[in-house]
């Protein structure tokens, strides 16, 4: 099968496409074979640097495709199944190819109203709004949740999801993305390149924080006692913790991990017409160094997705 593959860390130029075996569904996993692959910051980081392991990988944790074959003991899933899902994450999955094993739990059911690409840009950024807001802040009804990068992967996602749970939702983000904040549910927005986010809004309850560096310690001063902020930049931002417990709040870095029940909860919300993906691009796959060119531009409003079988 064709998929993309790389002899060496660096820029987009090293992504290749490349001729390896497809693989066979082992014990409770199943064999998809991929219509749509999600690109996302990791991918760009583990090109670039091999991530924390430091090693070659193949690359790719978003797909949304077609069940093939079944391995044994799977019970929830058959062939011909149209599925979506984020498999292995943290560990390698390599969803930038023609086919690719997951176990069955790491997937979903794919919303009848979604295409494949639309579907392959939901898991990975998705997941991840899901665990910070919903499973690590606890966000409630009423409360006012701050998104940095609202326009983002994981950003428009994350204003949604606030939104469906009832949450107050403020965004930073360039003014020229304002109207499509706004679509999406968006309360309150800041352009960050006019004004220091910290003086132009009211203490919140929650910060999701997908930008790092000094964003981290800005936002602790505008959270109210007992406000949470998860960090998705970088693991070494889990020293934002010390400087949180004095201040009698809660910060840290979060991973997202692959999560059943998080897609079943994504699934819905999209069947409800809650979430819906924004595809800034969509590129063939064998035009992903193309996707990290824009990728790593960082000037994307959604989410940059491989098409793969038609």
């Amino acid at each position: 099968m064709r998929a993309i593959g790389q002899d060496e860390f660096g820029g987009p130029e090293v992504l290749k496409v490349i001729e390896v075996v497809r693989p066979a569904p082992g014990p409770a996993e199943v064999l998809v074979r991929v219509h749509a692959a999600g690109v996302n910051p990791t991918d760009s980081w583990h090109r670039a640097t091999g991530g924390l392991a430091g090693a070659v990988i193949p690359l790719g944790w978003d797909v949304s495709g077609v069940v093939e074959e079944v391995g044994a003991g799977v019970t929830t899933l058959a062939p011909g199944d149209e599925v979506f899902g984020m498999p292995r994450h943290p560990l390698p999955a390599g969803t930038y190819a023609e086919y690719v094993t997951s176990s069955a739990r790491h997937l979903a059911r794919k919303p009848a109203g979604l295409s494949h690409e639309q579907a392959a840009a939901l898991p990975l950024a998705g997941l991840t709004a899901w665990q910070a807001l919903v499973e690590t802040a606890g966000i409630r009804p009423g409360q006012r949740v701050l998104i940095h990068a609202a326009a983002g992967g994981v950003g428009h996602l994350a204003v949604q999801i606030a939104k469906a749970r009832g949450a107050h939702v403020i965004g930073t983000a360039r003014s020229a993305k304002h109207d499509f904040l706004r679509a999406l549910g968006a309360d309150e927005l800041v352009d960050y390149t006019e004004t220091e986010f910290e003086n132009a809004i009211e203490p919140v309850d929650v910060v999701l924080d997908a930008i790092g560096g000094a964003y981290g310690p800005r936002s602790l001063r505008i959270l109210r006692p007992g406000g949470v902020l998860v960090a998705l930049a970088s693991p070494a931002e889990a020293y934002l913790a010390e400087q949180a417990r004095p201040l009698g709040l809660r910060a840290g870095f979060m991973i997202v991990e692959a999560d059943h029940a998080g897609m079943r909860e994504i699934a819905a919300l999209a069947e409800a017409g809650l979430l819906r993906p924004e595809l800034d691009t969509v590129l063939p796959l064998e035009q992903a160094a193309k996707a990290h060119e824009l990728a790593d531009s960082r000037r994307t409003t959604g989410k940059i997705v491989l098409s793969v079988a038609d």
